[in-house]
């Protein structure tokens, strides 16, 4: 298990841009995140109810700490469309320590 004070990279693909920077700006401004990156659309290939299915996403690139994720979890799910939403978390084992102490500074 991991300590709560471990940063974690979230990824979390939306169906549109404005979908996903609506999800930014609210699990920011909750304080769930300290982060968030909206890349540039991308091509999901996935199977779903047993059809190979493709589709354009907007993957987020959310950072946050081991305490905040149950909390943002349970937020990008209540507010996403899809019925199951990619929500991944990895935690990390290293980075730039001010960058580290920074994410652990945003919250409320």
């Amino acid at each position: 298990m991991h300590s709560p004070e471990t940063v974690w990279l979230v990824l979390c693909n939306c169906p549109d841009e404005t979908l996903a920077k609506q999800l930014a700006q609210t699990v920011i401004s909750e304080h769930l995140a300290a982060c968030v990156n909206l890349l540039p659309a991308c091509e999901s290939i996935y199977r779903w109810q047993d059809a190979i299915e493709s589709s354009r996403e907007i993957p987020l690139l959310i950072k946050t700490t081991a305490a905040r994720y149950p909390e943002l979890q349970a937020r990008l799910h209540e507010l996403h469309p899809y019925e199951v939403p990619e929500i991944i978390a990895i935690p990390l084992s290293a980075g730039l320590p001010a960058y580290l102490d920074w994410v652990h500074t945003c919250k409320p």
